[in-house]
């Protein structure tokens, strides 16, 4: 029995209506004259039968794209029931509900004759949103891959874990729920690879040029697939024990899963890239050597510092940064012999220090390990349920949000985590120098006569939280130093590598930076656009000028900025 969904039926419904509504007068005409009333057609049982696939293309010609933003609301329900995911490590996404109504959800993309879902508050990669938005629609998914693919390389690893600024972008977020982006983005991806049309594809020459690229996160990754397309032989150092630095060991695999992004690792080296591993450029081999040995360098080292909580106790035993946190158990779930060292939530009182993605991935974890419970510290105040007057569309909306992993906890022991405006104080040892508790107070927000925000401690308001392992998830302060003193590279006020403003190339020659180390700790979108301009940089500089595409997939002829 052919199933439609909802728009489809109620189309259908009313179509039937207006049918039986103008049936209804041409009788009543009819009788008016005289004429006898004729017999109902008698059917046949077959005819009763309706085709499913000629209703199916009666049911897309009534599908509104001119009126789809008035007509269609947003589909909500992107994740799986969360009773049910919080018992798995699977990814939380429910994919078959989501492209069931993929098109109606295309439907309601405006085509906006100034799309600021790709402008500078929008999409950092410049995505052509809108255009493979219609092309989704009309199931046009080739075509829809292609517009895709010309400005962000890696879209299956944006549609899981980019909070969507594109979506906050979005015109018609003005007064209703925007354009569901993120989700069609990650459909075109997933149905190409389903459909096999993602496939190795080898340069057609090669320049006779080496790069290096120290680092294998999203802009490593993505500096190395463009300077490959380009001819250049390119060769990934990266630390770890496997490639995918933030992505692989930085996010849950509930969240992004680790098949995912091996995939795509297995199918650059299929296209020619080399990646090594377990190698700390600058410690292991000398990043001096790297420079001599190859003919550009490019730094894609992330933002690796964490910021740290320097108050009374922090160096009692169970007081973790985060990523340790989250990278241990993604290498014990992918097989490695590894001793957690206290590093498990299960059986325990959890305090979260941060209350970022990073946090609600830490939150998300320990649940699933089998905390006794979580409880999540944000020393800023709870956002507003709508923008505020300093935060007007289009920028990215700071507004109450409930991510999977607040859901989660909300379910099972029955409150939200967070605590806002919550300031810890000290850290209590039980006797034996581990974490017993933290001592908090609540803190007041206020601007000053300038505007700007200042914080004050409520008087009264101390109170002491049990807690048995603390998570610092209060993000990071930037790259760590080493590789920039050995090879004397400038840094920025903020500690990061110091490059002209919208330029990638460093004050040392052949070397350029991206992603976090060059802009701070940042989005992964970011990531990947800071690792195709730097590659675009690199490639001019090797070759005297470059066609790899520039923001927004535009093509244009690119000169070295670098001299040799």
């Amino acid at each position: 029995m052919p199933v439609f969904p909802i728009e489809y039926q109620l189309a259908l419904q009313h179509q039937k209506e207006e049918e039986i509504s103008e049936n209804a007068l041409n009788n009543k005409i009819n009788l008016d004259k005289g004429e006898i009333k004729p017999e109902p057609k008698m059917c046949d049982i077959e005819e009763t039968i309706t085709d499913g696939h000629q209703e199916k293309r009666k049911l897309d010609m009534v599908l509104d794209k001119t009126r789809g933003f008035v007509k269609y609301k947003r589909e909500t329900g992107m994740y799986r029931p969360a009773e049910k995911r919080m018992k798995d490590w699977d990814e939380i996404y429910n994919f078959t509900h989501v492209h069931k109504g993929l098109r109606v959800q295309a439907a309601r993309c405006m085509e906006c004759g100034v799309p600021f879902c790709q402008s500078s508050h929008g999409c950092p990669l410049g995505n052509i949103i809108p255009k493979w938005n219609d092309l989704v629609f009309h199931n046009n998914w080739r075509e829809a891959l292609n517009q895709l693919l010309q400005t962000n390389n890696f879209p299956e690893f944006t549609g899981r874990v980019c909070p969507a600024p594109c979506e906050g972008a979005c015109v018609l977020g003005i007064n209703e729920l925007p354009v569901t982006i993120k989700n069609i983005e990650c459909a075109i991806i997933d149905h190409a690879f389903e459909q096999g049309w993602i496939r190795a594809e080898q340069p057609s020459f090669r320049t006779g040029k080496k790069v290096a690229v120290v680092g294998s996160g999203p802009s490593g990754m993505a500096a190395a697939l463009q300077l490959n397309k380009a001819g250049h032989r390119v060769t990934v150092f990266e630390r770890n024990d496997r490639i995918g630095g933030l992505l692989q060991y930085g996010i849950p695999t509930m969240k992004l899963s680790k098949d995912v992004v091996q995939r795509r690792v297995k199918l650059m080296a299929e296209e020619g890239v080399v990646f090594k591993t377990n190698i700390n450029v600058g410690k292991d081999i000398s990043a001096k050597d790297l420079h001599e040995e190859f003919d550009a360098l490019v730094l894609c080292t992330g933002a690796t510092w964490p910021r740290d909580l320097p108050i009374p106790g922090r160096q009692l035993e169970g007081i973790h940064f985060a990523m340790m946190f989250l990278e241990s158990w993604q290498k014990k779930q992918m097989g490695n012999k590894i001793e957690l060292q206290g590093l498990l939530a299960k059986d325990k009182d959890v305090i979260i220090i941060g209350g970022g993605d990073t946090g609600c991935d830490c939150i998300a974890t320990s649940l699933r390990q089998g905390a006794k419970s979580i409880t999540t510290f944000e020393i800023l105040p709870e956002p507003p349920t709508k923008r505020s007057k300093d935060n007007p569309w289009p920028q990215y909306p700071r507004v109450f949000k409930v991510d999977y992993g607040h859901e989660e906890v909300e379910l099972k022991f029955g409150r939200d985590p967070r605590q806002f405006s919550t300031l810890s104080k000290e850290f209590i040892d039980d006797g034996k120098g581990h974490v017993a508790g933290i001592k908090t107070v609540s803190v007041n927000w206020t601007k000053d006569v300038l505007g700007r925000w200042k914080m004050e401690e409520t008087p009264g308001t101390e109170k002491v939280y049990k807690c048995d392992l603390v998570l610092l998830a209060m993000g990071f302060l930037g790259p760590e130093k080493y590789i920039a003193s050995e090879l004397n590279l400038s840094l920025d006020p903020r500690g990061n590598v110091n490059t002209p403003s919208g330029q990638y190339g460093t004050t040392i020659p052949k070397v350029f930076a991206a992603g976090d180390c060059h802009r701070g700790q940042s989005l992964v979108v970011w990531a990947i656009s800071e690792g195709r301009q730097a590659a675009r940089e690199a490639d001019a500089f090797l070759s005297g000028s470059s066609m790899l595409p520039g923001p927004g997939g535009v093509i244009t002829t690119l000169y070295p900025s670098q001299k040799g």
